[in-house]
């Protein structure tokens, strides 16, 4: 079974309140303890308190310094620190991948190159212990695959280094965006600020804005700061095992044939294609009297079985075809279109359970631009490869 988690973001998230809802779900504060003091950083504590929000009991984390106001780091300083930590490879590399995606979203924000950008909130330990303990906790409760809910996009205005800000604030609304992330409908959004920069960051890059079918086996409550009047302040993280949906059945429809005229084999392709075959390929084969011939074949669902029997028919020379029932399995994949730096570009990314994510750029948007551009197609693949696999966190 995989194990997976789904966070119910009704009233928002930030680093603290997924911390609080991983350890209300179940995660030891000792475990957490124990592999956060990896980062080799001290001047620190982490504590959890039982708090209600509304009449629902959540757990409060904590994050106490010994210092107080922090230094401001910038992003190489942060990656350096996590990189001269003994945490797991994986934990490394999904925190700083949080921390760059964060970086370019302020670097967007105030035109700068992300290296430049001083983190203020965010660079400060606590949020550094919210994030890296986030990505160490959903490892130790064994949380594969993680998904999330719409965001609610709040109101009013937030406090910051900066001064006011109007909610989202300018980087929540850039990661939001970079990452075509959903924002929830506003009738229940609160007057505040609902989704910090911090668990925009975290959601962007660790989770899939979906909600999964699951056999639950634990719910936790992480309480926000805040404690409005009538209202649970507190983001809900369900967890437990994926219901895999059924593999789905495929027809093979084939035929053999040693008649037809060569020309006609990419016209009937085409035709294949556009009746809805969801792959077609053709084989030589040897048939009867020592004829040389074509076994034509097409991969198609059940509904579809008609129409491409009927394209077969029509379109060649055969008398006949057979169906067979063939089943195959899936990856996780998504198709995602953004800017490179070369211009529009497209990937496909493949996602298996435990792995980081694959990415294939797509043949037409980089034949556009290698056109465009007169630069060798190879060398297009390769950087709308780096930068999508940037763009999300791999």
């Amino acid at each position: 079974m995989t194990r997976i988690a789904y966070l119910d973001c009704y009233s928002g998230i930030s680093g603290d309140m997924l911390l609080g809802a991983l350890l209300d779900a179940g995660l030891s504060i000792d475990a957490l303890r124990a592999e956060l003091a990896r980062l080799g950083v001290d001047g620190w504590t982490l504590r959890s308190e039982r708090v209600t929000r509304s009449g629902i009991a959540a757990t409060k984390a904590h994050v106490d310094l010994a210092e107080s106001p922090q230094p401001h780091r910038r992003l190489p300083d942060i990656v350096a620190l996590i990189a001269a930590s003994t945490l797991d490879d994986g934990d490394k590399q999904r925190a700083s991948s949080v921390f760059e995606r964060l970086a370019d979203a302020e670097a967007r924000v105030h035109g700068v190159a992300r290296e430049e950008i001083a983190f203020h909130e965010v660079g400060a330990l606590d949020a550094i212990v919210d994030i890296v303990g986030s990505v160490v906790g959903l490892r130790l409760l064994g949380i594969e695959r993680l998904y999330c809910s719409a965001l609610p996009a709040g109101g009013g205005t937030a406090r910051s280094a900066h001064g006011a800000l109007p909610v989202p604030t300018p980087a929540t609304l850039e990661l939001i965006a970079a990452a075509h992330a959903p924002l929830a409908a506003s009738a229940g959004d609160r007057p505040m600020e609902m989704v910090t920069p911090t668990g925009a960051a975290l959601v962007t890059t660790l989770a899939t804005f979906e909600r999964p079918a699951l056999h639950i086996t634990s719910v936790g409550y992480g309480a926000g700061g805040r404690d409005p009047e009538g209202w649970p302040n507190a983001l809900r993280i369900w967890i437990g095992d994926a219901i895999e949906p059924a593999r789905p059945a495929m027809l093979l429809i084939e035929t053999n044939i040693d008649d037809m005229n060569p020309e006609i084999y990419g016209y009937v392709q085409e035709r294949l294609f556009a009746a809805g075959a969801a792959d077609v390929w053709f084989q030589p084969i040897q048939m009867k009297k020592n004829r040389p011939g074509v076994m034509l074949s097409v991969l198609c669902s059940a509904d579809r079985e008609d129409v491409i029997a009927d394209v077969l028919l029509r379109e060649t020379s055969t008398l006949g075809v057979r169906v067979s029932t063939v089943s195959r399995h899936e990856a996780q994949r998504e198709s995602i279109e953004f800017e490179s730096s070369l211009g529009p570009a497209a990937v496909k990314v493949k996602r298996l359970p435990g792995e980081p994510p694959r990415v294939a750029p797509e043949y037409e948007a980089c034949r556009r631009i290698a056109e465009a551009r007169e630069m060798p197609l190879a060398e297009v693949y390769r950087i709308v490869e780096r930068e999508a696999m940037a763009l999300i966190g791999a």
